[in-house]
């Protein structure tokens, strides 16, 4: 299970987490969010410098947040929580598409952010 992030947390690196990046773990961290999603062809990501965070594009103001989720969960109340969760990160609207539900049987029913590049 995911824990809520810190916005404290200081990175390997030593510098503070980007808001992005705490975006990812507070989404990450609500029941029935099974993982963050791309999208069709990769198109929903920020990026920064060497890297890239797949399922949440960050805008001005406000946020896009891609997700899959756990079989039997509901829609809306899930993905109500997801805005809840963001909104502490997150000047303006929150945006929260479901891309795809992730099977219990199944290994991965969706293109999830460590099967892009």
């Amino acid at each position: 299970m995911h824990t809520d992030p810190d916005p404290h947390d200081v990175g390997a690196d030593g510098a503070a987490p980007e808001v992005v990046d705490l975006v990812a773990a507070a989404v990450l961290a609500v029941p029935g969010v099974h993982d963050l999603h791309a999208g069709a062809v990769g198109e929903v990501a920020t990026y920064l410098p060497g890297r890239r965070v797949n399922g949440v594009r960050m805008r001005e103001p406000g946020c896009s947040v891609h997700v899959v989720l756990d079989w039997g969960m509901p829609v809306l109340d899930t993905s109500d929580a997801v805005r809840q969760a963001v909104r502490p990160y997150v000047a303006g609207p929150v945006d929260v598409t479901v891309e795809d539900i992730h099977l219990p049987d199944s290994a991965s029913s969706a293109t999830t952010r460590s099967d892009l590049p």
